[in-house]
């Protein structure tokens, strides 16, 4: 894509409507709001900053390269003219700044801000963005759109996987769980449902800020590419759909079963799917012949030896919790995990609570979200189990459900100058109740006790101060920071 087109249309002819002798455009990323945010009780109001590196590196240093500086001029005008000329009217944007950029040969803008996987008070801005150069003053808010599509879904998703970190934490510590289970108890499931890959990369980088699990390849990829990665930043383990089960056939299930522990994977970790037609079936009767087959497997060079079975529909508190209406004694009754301990047994933790043995395991990937992985972690703790029998697919009914709006992500403008004059900006809806007020003027941001505060209407000397560095600058990346870094200030 020419960069020049990410944009929506409106923004093409902004650099006429600013005052004459507007010099300076000095603009902020800044979550607004929870109002929208589907989280948990406790939620502490703070955002998780990542993905400003992979956008630096990725549009305003490859993509501007690559399909701007690097093309030939003729074609990249020409382009662009076309494009305002059939959709705004023949010369109703003027191209004459476009060709001084391109003759200026990079980005003259300036980027700083907070340390990647920083958690930010809601309200607060965790980066800014100004020209360098006078006579680009447009150029700030220009690309005000591609940094928004790019970067509020990132920042949302590890937000979210924070909440479920924070929550299987918990639960972990409540019933006396392994803590270092943790980190594999979310599993990202959510590649497909995404608006594209790289849609899915970028979200996926969020997930593996709190997590390792993931089925998201591209993710690894992406964390690799822009934050470089020392050391491991996400595992799966092999695993069926249903088409692999529904080609064995029903009448053969239980040996497509016994094939995938014995023959195929007879070390490590298999996840099964198990309800392509009787789940309840699998649980008890198959479980309890592959019983021996299961607990002979051998552990692989990390000492693992699980067969994961997995669930796929129903209500999933009910599947592994147990359904109370329905008939006593039944495995619907009892539920998954229950199932499984009645075949398998298992140990007791410091808490007073079951685990399975380590030989089996379940995993749920269908419709989950924080308030159903709580309802699921409450039951297990109600019926004596340790939350970390249970992996969760988090998945489209988590990181699909959520919009720009989820923490009120904007761009918005807060300095300029004007004939060497500066002017502190601002917007405040009067029809509004206080949550699309912007900042104004220069802006400085300070670690404190109680997280970052946001200071304004500061002087330029004021506004080097603080919590924001300069990470871009000048079509050139700077200060770069590891993905272990992030994993790091996050936890």
């Amino acid at each position: 894509m020419n960069p020049l087109m990410a944009i929506d249309f409106y923004k093409a002819d902004h650099r006429r409507q600013y005052p004459e002798g507007t010099e300076y455009v000095y603009a902020n990323f800044t979550p607004r709001s929870s109002r929208l945010a589907n989280l948990l009780e406790g939620f502490d109001e703070r955002v998780v900053l990542i993905g400003v590196q992979a956008y630096i590196k990725r549009i305003l240093i490859d993509q501007w390269n690559q399909e701007f500086f690097a093309k030939p001029k003729a074609l990249v005008i020409e382009r662009y003219k076309r494009r305002m000329d059939t959709s705004l009217g023949e010369g109703a944007i003027s191209v004459e700044h476009i060709e001084a950029l391109y003759d200026l040969g990079y980005l003259p803008l300036k980027v700083k801000s907070l340390p990647e996987g920083s958690r930010v008070n809601i309200k607060v801005p965790m980066f800014t963005v100004v020209n360098t150069k006078p006579e680009f003053f447009w150029l700030s808010n220009y690309i005000e759109t591609s940094i928004s599509a790019e970067i509020w879904k990132p920042c949302t998703t590890a937000t979210i996987a924070y909440e479920y970190k924070r929550l299987l934490t918990n639960y972990a510590e409540k019933t006396g769980g392994p803590l270092d289970f943790v980190p594999l108890q979310a599993h990202d499931f959510s590649a497909r449902g995404m608006s594209g890959m790289a849609d899915s990369a970028a979200s996926g980088i969020g997930h593996l800020a709190s997590f390792i699990g993931t089925d998201s390849v591209a993710a690894i990829d992406y964390a690799e590419d822009y934050y470089g990665v020392d050391g491991v930043v996400g595992v799966s383990v092999p695993a069926t759909e249903h088409s692999v089960m529904c080609m064995g056939t029903k009448e053969s299930e239980i040996d497509t079963f016994k094939r995938l522990i014995n023959e195929l994977y007879p070390s490590g970790i298999v996840s099964i799917v198990s309800d392509t037609w009787d789940f309840w079936k699998v649980i008890t009767e198959y479980a309890s012949e592959l019983k021996e087959d299961i607990l002979n497997r051998q552990p692989n060079a990390l000492g693992l030896a699980k067969t994961v079975f997995r669930p796929d529909s129903g209500d999933p508190v009910k599947v592994i919790c147990g359904d109370a209406d329905a008939k006593p004694g039944s495995p619907e009754f009892k539920g998954a995990v229950e199932c499984l301990w009645d075949i398998f047994g298992g140990t007791t933790t410091d808490k007073g609570y079951k685990i399975l043995n380590e030989r089996v395991g379940l995993i749920y990937g269908d419709s989950i979200t924080l308030q159903r992985a709580q309802a699921i972690l409450e039951g297990l703790q109600a019926k004596g189990f340790a939350s970390t029998n249970i992996v969760f697919g988090v998945g489209s009914y988590t990181y699909q459900h959520i919009t720009r709006d989820t923490f009120g992500f904007a761009i918005k403008a807060t300095w300029g100058q004007v004939n060497g004059e500066g002017r502190d900006i601002f917007k405040d809806p009067i029809t509004d109740k206080g949550e699309k007020r912007s900042a104004a003027g220069l802006l400085r941001i300070e670690a404190t006790e109680n997280g970052f505060e946001l200071f304004d209407r500061q002087t330029k000397e004021q506004e080097n101060q603080g919590a924001l560095n300069i990470v871009f600058e000048d079509g050139k990346l700077v200060n770069e920071t590891s993905f272990a870094d992030i994993k790091a200030r996050l936890a």
